[in-house]
């Protein structure tokens, strides 16, 4: 039996963490590649349903963190499913430009463990610096 109580309200239903957080995983609806990693609240989770873009919760900022909203990489939501313990988020997205990861790579998880070390495997596609230039 699953400990998502689908007779509450969709957010209602949701297992927030201590912090109201939940880990939200984003892949690329079309390959099936993870992407990233983040955290949503109540308020970013209605938004990237009411917008269609993912919005996340930058724990890091204290904000709410329209995913693109700098680079113009923005993730176009195709869906969104929540695990049997309601207490994760699998967001199947449209990565807008490619590149998902500040780094420039195309997802987040571009470190491999090879004999004992971290190793980068995925290229940059682009320079980090002429994604987010100031200005």
């Amino acid at each position: 039996m699953s400990d998502l109580d689908d007779r509450l309200p969709w957010l209602d239903a949701i297992k927030w963490d201590e912090n109201g957080l939940i880990p939200a995983i984003a892949q690329d609806a079309a390959t099936g590649r993870v992407l990233t990693l983040a955290w949503m609240n109540r308020k970013s989770l209605q938004e990237t349903v009411s917008r269609g873009r993912a919005v996340y919760w930058s724990r890091s900022r204290r904000r709410l963190w329209v995913k693109g909203e700098k680079s113009g990489h923005f993730q176009k939501l195709k869906s969104i499913r929540a695990d049997c313990d309601g207490d994760a988020l699998l967001l199947a997205v449209e990565q807008v430009g490619g590149i998902a990861c500040h780094t420039g790579r195309e997802g987040c998880f571009f470190r491999e463990l090879q004999n004992e070390r971290w190793v980068s495997v995925d290229p940059v596609l682009k320079n980090p610096q002429e994604i987010y230039r100031k200005g």
